[in-house]
């Protein structure tokens, strides 16, 4: 096995790619993890690591401090990746003990994430489909609109919305195939008329301008061949739309950002719940299933307790408290 040939250089590439591979043939995905010990091996090589035995603490906790992560969560996210990858070579008995020394940094409390109303999501659509064309990328606004009312109304993953084909869609039925997702299992997601409308409306306007909409031809596509970055999306809403939204970020929250949009249907899908005198535990697990979750307390991580949940947990409380207190004795 050539390291070079897969784009690592340095000694410790080959283990990192057969780390990868046996990791990947358990079901995980670990693209993340792959694009960061790609950097450590860049790194190595570029300090002139020659040999595996030679990666001390000294080297690891440079590399560490060269990607300049000021957020305690990136940093440890950072330091387990390379934790975990030098504990799996020291059970394959590839070196006797792990190099790795550095601790994890204190974390504070998460900030609670950005919740975009459905006012907000509708000006995002407005300034998506405003974008003007550019060389490289004609349908702009019209691409961009329809990629956002996606991420909004169906609580998609921004790399799941940047891989959908045009075979991934049933405009008969409202259904979205969403394949090879995070857990590299395969869904289904329904989806009402006004989005079926809009699919229509984007797909004809596609075809006039040439693209082809068959079943293997992606959705988001500037060439006609690849499919837009998920960093494309997260750098457009950014840099491009965020700013004419000027949205006003309560103290204590996460500033808004594209996965923000998830968040987002997630809570305004229980609020609806409750609206309806649902009782959100009973139907937790087809939010769970909806969204690709392995199991609902995944999701759980999603409900962020808002006033308007608080006031409808209330007013559900209110209507069986008189219920309630019929059966209890004087």
């Amino acid at each position: 096995m050539n390291a070079r040939w897969n784009g690592f250089h340095s000694p410790l590439g080959p283990h990192i790619e057969q780390y990868l591979r046996v990791k990947q043939a358990m079901g995980c995905k670990f693209a993340n993890e792959d694009r960061q010990l790609r950097l450590l091996d860049r790194f190595l090589s570029e300090q002139g690591i020659e040999r595996i035995e030679a990666i001390d603490p000294g080297c690891l906790q440079a590399f560490l401090a060269s990607r300049q992560r000021t957020n305690p969560r990136s940093y440890n996210n950072l330091l387990g990746y390379v934790r975990r990858l030098f504990d799996w070579i020291v059970s394959q008995q590839i070196l006797p003990a792990s190099p790795v020394q550095a601790k994890a940094q204190p974390q504070t409390a998460r900030r609670l994430p950005f919740l975009f109303s459905p006012e907000t999501i509708r000006q995002l659509l407005a300034v998506s489909k405003a974008l003007p064309d550019n060389p490289r990328a004609l349908l702009r606004g019209a691409t961009y609109e329809m990629i956002f009312a996606l991420l909004a109304a169906l609580g998609l993953r921004v790399g799941e919305v940047a891989r959908l084909q045009w075979g991934d869609v049933d405009l008969e039925r409202g259904v979205l195939e969403i394949r090879n997702t995070k857990f590299g299992k395969d869904r289904l997601v329904p989806f009402g008329p006004k989005l079926t409308a809009r699919l229509r409306g984007y797909q004809g306007a596609r075809e006039a301008r040439g693209y082809a909409c068959t079943s293997a031809s992606f959705l988001f596509s500037w060439n006609g061949v690849t499919p837009i970055s998920t960093n494309s999306i997260r750098n457009t809403f950014r840099d491009d739309l965020l700013p004419q939204l000027a949205l006003d970020v309560p103290a204590g929250v996460f500033g808004p950002h594209v996965h923000g949009l998830r968040h987002s249907f997630a809570v305004h899908t229980l609020l609806s719940w409750y609206r309806q005198g649902i009782v959100p535990a009973d139907r937790l697990h087809y939010l769970s299933t909806f969204l690709g979750h392995v199991n609902p307390a995944s999701t759980a991580v999603y409900l962020t307790i808002t006033s308007e949940l608080l006031d409808a947990a209330n007013q559900r409380f209110e209507a069986f408290a008189p219920v309630l207190a019929e059966g209890v004795a004087p």
